[in-house]
């Protein structure tokens, strides 16, 4: 009867953690998408979520990444939140790599380029960067810096990292949006993206609510690992918060991409109504 009671939602059995996690979530996460790992934090009413899971997905990483490995890392204020809860003087020899080129439409603060530096201070590690903007005005732009070898090899390596933290762009919101308004797309340009359904991004690849890629000309310009490239990758942790990437945190789910989920208390809640509510 409680079984059942619980199934229909009348009854809700919450676990929590004393580090602040919510385990009855995790657990429910991991098996409705078939991930290896899952960390929830809880976000209590009138605190903000991103600097718990900042932590969470901080401590994720120090447990998971071990000496002579390469860790790849997105953009994005998730990814920087893990990135300044990495304690300094953590004493790895790890080689830190971006996933995806500049952006001058967001923070500084929050792109690849400055996280590299900063992850690998932390780490006592080293780090590479990609000197190259995330959009280019045209396809064959972007296949002219990917002929450079001081890109084309940094990218090679980052495609063969060991660990990748990612950060879940949501269609419309954050550097999602920047991404898009800063390609400047002609009407029909942005007509033949929306068709294909963009609900979210990791590293600027954009992909629907079924978590395929959207090709077109947005996927033509950005110089980024694919999400074939993440797919390869042996452990990747997508870093998402707040309740409002839900859809594209869902999409980033079902395209098969990320092993582990980090995120907070509301936006595991959106996730697994969602996908209840999905199609």
């Amino acid at each position: 009867m409680l079984a059942a009671a619980r199934e229909r939602g009348i009854v809700q059995i919450r676990i929590n953690d004393p580090a602040g996690r919510d385990l009855d979530l995790e657990g429910r996460l991991a098996a409705r998408f078939g991930l290896r790992g899952c960390l929830v934090a809880e976000n209590p009413a009138g605190e903000r979520s991103l600097p718990r899971v900042g932590e969470l997905g901080a401590r994720w990483l120090l447990e998971n990444l071990h000496s002579g490995q390469r860790v790849g890392v997105s953009w994005g204020q998730t990814v920087q939140a893990v990135v300044r809860h990495v304690p300094e003087e953590s004493a790895l020899d790890v080689e830190v790599l971006p996933l995806v080129g500049g952006l001058s439409a967001v923070d500084s603060a929050i792109t690849g380029e400055e996280l590299v530096r900063d992850l690998a201070d932390r780490l006592g590690g080293r780090f590479q960067r990609l000197h190259a903007p995330a959009l280019l005005t045209s396809k064959a732009g972007r296949d002219i810096l990917l002929a450079e070898p001081s890109i084309g090899d940094t990218l090679e390596r980052a495609r063969r990292v060991h660990v990748a933290v990612v950060g879940i762009g949501s269609f419309g919101l954050g550097s999602s949006a920047a991404l898009v308004k800063a390609m400047e797309l002609s009407p029909d340009e942005f007509s033949r993206f929306q068709l294909g359904g963009p609900v979210g991004d990791c590293c600027a690849r954009f992909f629907d609510r079924a978590g395929k890629a959207v090709p077109g000309p947005v996927d033509d310009r950005v110089l980024s690992v694919s999400l074939g490239d993440l797919a390869g990758i042996p452990t990747v942790a997508g870093v998402a918060s707040g309740t409002e990437k839900a859809p594209g945190t869902l999409g980033a789910l079902r395209s098969g991409v990320l092993d582990v989920l980090i995120c907070d208390q509301s936006l595991a809640e959106a996730l697994l109504d969602l996908d209840n509510n999905s199609d």
